[in-house]
Order: C-alpha cells, then sequence, then structure tokens
C-alpha cells in the first residue's frame, strides 16, 4: 500500500516516525509539508498546492491547520488516492461542520474517507464520531492501515500465581506509538495496578490529542483517547482482577 502524509508539524512527525518504523514491508510512506499560513478564505487553492504528489492509495491528513483540509479533495487528485484519513485529535484543526463537507466532497469525486474522532478510535470497520456515535465504514484501504494502527489491541499475558504481567504483545498500535510504549511499561506489573498505570503512562508519552474540552465528549480528547488504551488493557486483565464486595453493616479485618 502506497501511504502519503500530509504534515505541518510535530503531530504529524511522529505520526509519520512511527508507521514508517513498524509498518508492512510491502507499504511505502511519503510526506508532502503543507504550508502553514492560510487566507480566511481559499479563493484559488492553486496557490497553495505543490506542483505535483507521488501517487498514492491512502492519503494520510496529519496536518496542524483546517486550511489544509480544504485542499484535501485537490491532493487527493493529484496523487490518484483512493481514500483520505482525516482524524479530529483537535477540534481546532477539523471542525465538525468542515469534517461533514470534507466527507461530501470527497464522496464526489469517488474517494472514500474517515474522520476518526480522535484517531486511536479507528478500526477496520469503524471510528468514533461522539461519546456515543460511532460511523461505520467500507474501504480497503483504510480498513488495511487499521489492520496495523488505530485503536490500541494488546494481548497480555499474565502470571495466574503472582498475577503479575509478564508480557504484552501489540496486536494493533496507536498511529503515534502509544500503545507500544505503554506495552513496554506494563510488563512486570500487578493486575490490580495495571489500568491505572496505563492511563498514567500515556499521558507521559505524551497523547497528541487535544487537551481542551470538546464538546461532542464533554471531555477532553486526550482522556478520551487514555480511557480507549485502558478499556484495551482491561479487557485482558479481567480474568486475573480480584474483585473486593464491601457487605454494609460490617467492619473489615484489621
Amino acid at each position: 500500500m502506497r501511504l502519503l502524509a500530509i504534515i505541518t508539524g510535530d503531530y504529524g512527525l511522529r505520526h509519520v516516525a512511527n508507521i514508517r518504523q513498524y509498518m508492512p514491508s510491502s507499504w511505502s510512506i511519503e510526506v508532502w509539508r503543507a504550508p502553514v499560513i492560510y487566507p480566511l478564505v481559499i479563493d484559488d487553492p492553486q496557490d497553495f498546492l505543490p506542483p505535483g504528489l507521488p501517487e498514492s492509495d491512502l492519503l494520510l491528513a496529519f496536518a496542524e491547520h483546517k486550511g489544509v483540509i480544504e485542499l484535501l479533495p485537490d491532493l487527493a487528485r493529484l496523487s490518484l488516492a483512493k481514500a483520505v484519513l482525516a482524524p479530529v485529535d483537535n477540534e481546532s484543526w477539523l471542525p465538525r461542520g468542515l469534517a461533514r463537507q470534507l466527507h461530501g466532497w470527497l464522496e464526489r469525486i469517488g474517494v472514500a474517507c474517515a474522520t476518526p474522532k480522535p484517531l486511536c478510535s479507528l478500526t477496520e470497520n469503524s471510528y468514533l464520531v461522539t461519546r456515543r456515535q460511532k460511523a461505520s465504514y467500507n474501504d480497503p484501504w483504510i480498513a488495511e492501515f487499521a489492520r496495523y494502527f488505530g485503536k490500541p489491541e494488546f494481548h497480555i499475558t499474565v502470571d495466574p500465581q503472582s498475577r503479575r504481567i509478564t508480557s504484552v504483545d501489540v496486536c494493533r498500535d496507536a498511529v503515534c506509538g502509544c500503545a507500544r510504549f505503554v506495552a513496554q511499561k506494563l510488563v512486570g506489573e500487578a493486575v490490580d495496578e495495571a489500568e491505572l498505570k496505563a492511563g498514567l503512562v500515556h499521558h507521559h508519552y505524551p497523547c497528541l490529542a487535544s487537551m481542551g474540552k470538546d464538546i461532542d465528549f464533554d471531555d477532553t480528547l486526550m482522556h478520551v483517547s487514555g480511557n480507549i488504551l485502558k478499556d484495551a488493557v482491561l479487557e485482558q486483565i479481567k480474568p486475573y482482577k480480584e474483585t473486593k464486595y464491601i457487605r454494609p453493616g460490617t467492619r473489615s479485618d484489621e
């Protein structure tokens, strides 16, 4: 699969570095650094487009400016892209109204589109758009990418005697590499502490999602991302966690 990443700064650079290090050997990735200054209204996109782009199957919109979003249909045409992945890790980079417009623009030229909010909610067939709403999609290029990068997925091995984690395999990493980083820090951790530890390490990585409160989640996207990762860890260690019950009217043993 041929990937083309559109970046403007550190957010895109970290994503590209992690993809390049861990992507399948059959993939390739090229990068175009977009301009960072745009007028309020882009009258002629040609003023901001490159003279040419490498051909691609999937366009990755990792830019930190909503002006770049308005260029994506033209960038898709230039690169002959069949699909576009435009994550919403910050509402100011891709507002919800502009995301809806982007889907319409790309649909008219026959290009598939996914706008996961946050990026680490992406699976092979769906992604979050609000706290209670998922969007489904059916595109082989985005799904192939999501087999390896998107919503974190682990295989965790626990010693049943010590109830400590002995190994963590990353089945699907977050695009930024956070899941792989967290996995390394969980080895040797007690299962009862692993979920909390995963959340702390996620923030220390640090997560690149917005720390501003998002209206669609009534929470920060960084916190949403952290909960997605902690849930992935909990799913694996749940059989080994101790459940403590409190019976009203009694005292615990000292």
